[in-house]
């Protein structure tokens, strides 16, 4: 899976908006270059709702383990439930589902570079995060 084809999946998905922070738009420098998936119906940024899917394209600090200083490596992150990301393995292999290196407490799976191994997975747990994202939403 390339960073396209998630993007892709996700925007299929009725109501969400993809944050892309860039030069000049008031967000850290540190984001630029990365994206933020959020369910969103009326398609602007929610002010005290977390994004349920980002893709991550460089290490931050304190977050390297998952290496995304290599050239075109980048890392999904979803958030999942705490039953989901409990057997899950580190964050440091390529397309292995994994339990985020910083946000896994929270229940937050990701995957280094998905492949065939974890594209299905992939797919699978976006669609949930959005349906949670969207129940959460629908409740307020």
């Amino acid at each position: 899976m390339t960073v396209d084809d998630i993007v892709a999946l996700v925007e299929k998905l009725d109501g969400t908006l993809t944050q892309r922070p860039s030069e000049g738009d008031g967000s850290p420098e540190l984001a630029w270059g990365d994206l933020f998936f959020y369910y969103s119906p009326d398609h602007t940024l929610p002010s005290r709702t977390q994004p349920f899917a980002t893709i991550i394209t460089k290490n931050y600090p304190a977050d390297d383990r998952s290496h995304l200083d290599r050239p075109g490596a980048f890392r999904v992150n979803i958030a999942a439930s705490k039953d989901q990301s409990r057997s899950l393995a580190d964050a440091s292999a390529d397309d292995v589902l994994a339990v985020h290196p910083t946000y896994g407490a929270a229940g937050w799976v990701c995957v280094v570079n998905p492949g065939p191994d974890t594209e299905a997975d992939v797919r699978d747990l976006l669609v949930s995060a959005y349906s949670v994202a969207k129940a959460r939403h629908e409740r307020r």
